[in-house]
């Protein structure tokens, strides 16, 4: 998908205002054991997976409802099919890949069966060393792993515009690929296929989707999610 300057520089105009306006009281919560569970949880079958959503504003979908945001319509696509999984949402806007790494800890206090990682989009814009943001998404991968040995990992991929620089922008979506293959985790190539650049899709900040959008992200999602909770439920 072609991404528009215009695209880019409402990104970095409300990269400020997203990480200064949620992430602290976001991350409160999360340590405080208060993150978002989507699921029911009065049901709390023996048997019940868990999904762990973690990411930044896209995950905790900025500027809408909880119940909006894709982590919530991927649950909601769960319950349709009847597989017991629980999904939560430990989305918090304004975060990195060094934030993450800083963070991850305090959710792996409880077992995961499926994590979904997606961070690094602040990383680019920020023009932080791809190297740098390659190294602690690694670094949470190999925590979450030796929390969960048998935990499935599906990283979301994301792109920047050609504004960035073509060697900066290349190596930023190396980061996803090599770790898609150093560390076996499953790709999402581009989690913002289909709605980024696309005003009818996105907020007026021009980069937050809507509702609408997010419907969109649930449906990227779940083509790397299906055959995983399709399998694990056979089992």
């Amino acid at each position: 998908m072609k991404l528009t300057n215009n695209w880019m520089y409402a990104l970095l105009l409300s990269l400020t205002i997203v990480g200064c306006s949620q992430t602290e009281s976001t991350t409160e919560q999360i340590e405080a054991g208060q993150e978002n569970v989507v699921g029911d949880q009065s049901a709390k079958k023996e048997d019940t997976k868990v999904i762990l959503f973690f990411g930044n504003s896209l995950t905790a979908g900025y500027g809408l409802e909880p119940q909006q945001a894709f982590p919530a319509l991927i649950q909601q696509r769960l319950d349709s099919l009847n597989l017991p999984y629980k999904v939560v949402n430990a989305g918090v806007s304004g975060e990195t890949t060094a934030g993450g790494k800083s963070r991850i800890d305090w959710l792996l206090k409880k077992p995961v069966d499926i994590f979904v990682l997606e961070l690094g989009a602040n990383d680019g814009l920020r023009g932080i060393d791809p190297e740098s943001s390659y190294r602690n998404l690694k670094t949470i991968i190999e925590k979450v792993r030796a929390k969960n040995p048998e935990v499935e990992i599906v990283l979301a991929g994301m792109q920047l515009p050609p504004s960035m620089g073509q060697q900066y922008t290349r190596e930023f979506g190396e980061v996803f690929t090599r770790l898609q293959k150093d560390e076996n985790v499953i790709l999402i190539p581009f989690l913002l296929e289909g709605v980024g650049g696309n005003p009818e899709l996105n907020q007026n900040d021009g980069i937050h989707p809507t509702e609408e959008g997010q419907k969109i992200l649930a449906e990227n999602v779940w083509d790397a999610l299906e055959e995983i909770v399709m399998n694990e439920t056979a089992q």
